[in-house]
């Protein structure tokens, strides 16, 4: 974004361009066909295992190789709350190290890198200079392994704060595991998705397929995400670890590019619980080994790109939505006729985190006004109100009009039959304008507050 202070015609022109782009970015991935299964792209091996992080004994040490000769291009994006987890710094200053940790356009982290470390059940968040220690010792053990520098590392883990990771069994599941223990087929790729599993119910996935150009035609190139988080979701990010991988050649700044609103256009917009974590972290590798041309940013070949991988994170944003802590439905939201995508955005936002909204779907209570109220108390990113006038406003439960600036008669048993669906759809026409977004979320039931009442005993 332009560095023009906000305002001035210059920067009301660039975040114009911006959110037409993102709007068309947007429309692009809905239409992308995703298939909810981990396919891997080539250039990668990848495998998990039970190393004893986690005390039920389940799998919770992943490894992702890039197998190429050349390492792959790496973008992410990280939690924004201020305490952050020891992996999130060091992959953070891995990035730095071999690319660009931030710059004057505002986007993620990007670099190279070689291999991807991801362990649950153990936050190592809030563990001081000791966890820190222990983390680097962790990547210069993985750097052996995958035969790199420790820079060439990016590494992630979830779980409890406050709690150190056991250095010595990772070390013994790395030994373990890389590189003899890794696949380079979907078996792989499915491991690591089920290893970074805590509280989540159900390995999450998504795969698309694009083709690109090589000389004389075209070729397939893979889009694949795993994701993990189902409890402290809230935009800014979420408690997720998210790994998306491409076979695609793109240098690390335009996956950069490519990744920034493919994030806030998805996980960006999920909430289950209001609360962000300090280990979030979303991966985004391209390992070059489709052989296809290298997409150039501000191509048709990015564009197509983009909305691959928007569509992967979208879909991996919705599942995790259907997911949540003790959910019995997942919320969707859809805002159109906003004065623009921030207005839609945060409106979308501001209904699937309304714990009234999230109360009255659980009990399939058709209660719009909670919907109206939660809509207008919405607010833009700097704390300015979002344009809204009730006169203009038009509200739907599950396709059902039943607000258009007064109440709308309707069979009030047929809307709450409807809201027993596994997928619980809530429309919003502001009237003001012809921007559009939407925003996804999960029923408050007692089961969330048991689970997160007994999380650490």
């Amino acid at each position: 974004m332009s560095s023009t202070p906000h305002g001035t015609p210059a920067a009301t022109a660039t975040r114009s361009t911006d959110e037409a782009a993102w709007a068309r970015l947007a429309d692009a991935a809905r239409a992308v066909p995703i298939e909810e299964h981990p396919h891997m792209p080539l250039g990668f091996s990848a495998g998990a295992l039970a190393a004893g992080i986690k005390p039920s004994g389940r799998p919770d040490l992943a490894v992702v190789l890039v197998t190429t000769p050349r390492p792959a291009s790496a973008a992410a994006t990280f939690t924004q709350n201020l305490v952050q987890a020891a992996p999130v710094r060091l992959s953070r200053a891995h990035l730095a190290a071999t690319g660009t940790y931030a710059d004057a356009s505002g986007l993620p982290p990007h670099g190279v890198a070689r291999a991807v470390l991801v362990t649950a059940g153990c936050a190592n968040a809030a563990t001081g200079p000791a966890g820190d220690a222990d983390q680097a010792e962790i990547a210069r053990l993985l750097a052996l392994a995958a035969g790199c520098t420790p820079q060439e590392t990016l590494l992630a883990a979830t779980g409890l704060i406050g709690t150190r990771l056991p250095v010595e069994r990772v070390a013994a599941g790395i030994a373990r595991l890389a590189p003899a223990g890794l696949s380079a087929d979907d078996a792989g790729l499915a491991a690591v998705a089920t290893a970074m599993l805590t509280t989540d119910t159900r390995v999450k996935s998504a795969s698309a397929v694009l083709e690109l150009a090589v000389p004389g035609g075209t070729r397939p190139v893979r889009v694949t995400g795993v994701v993990k988080g189902v409890g402290m979701i809230h935009p800014g990010m979420a408690t997720m670890i998210a790994l998306v991988l491409t076979d695609a050649a793109v240098a690390p700044r335009t996956l950069a590019a490519l990744l920034r609103p493919a994030v806030a256009l998805a996980f960006d917009q999920l909430t289950v619980d209001g609360d962000t974590s300090t280990n979030d972290t979303v991966f985004a590798l391209a390992s070059g080994a489709s052989g296809t041309a290298e997409v150039l940013e501000g191509t048709p070949a990015a564009d197509a790109l983009g909305a691959a991988l928007a569509a992967v994170c979208r879909s991996l944003a919705r599942q995790q939505a259907a997911d949540g802590e003790g959910a019995t439905c997942r919320i969707s939201c859809r805002v159109t006729g906003a004065a623009d995508l921030t207005d839609a955005r945060a409106v979308s936002r501001a209904v699937v985190r309304s714990s009234l909204v999230k109360a009255a779907v659980h009990g399939r209570d058709p209660n719009w006004g909670r919907v109206a109220a939660a809509a207008g108390a919405a607010q833009r990113p700097d704390g300015t109100p979002v344009s809204l006038a009730v006169e203009r406003l038009r509200i739907a439960l599950c396709g059902t009009p039943v607000f258009a600036a007064a109440p709308l008669p309707f069979e009030r048993a047929a809307v709450s039959a409807a809201m027993a669906a596994p997928d619980v759809t809530i429309e919003l026409d502001l009237g003001v304008g012809r921007a559009a977004a939407e925003a996804w979320g999960c029923d408050l039931t007692e089961a969330y507050v048991r689970e997160n009442a007994e999380y650490s005993t």
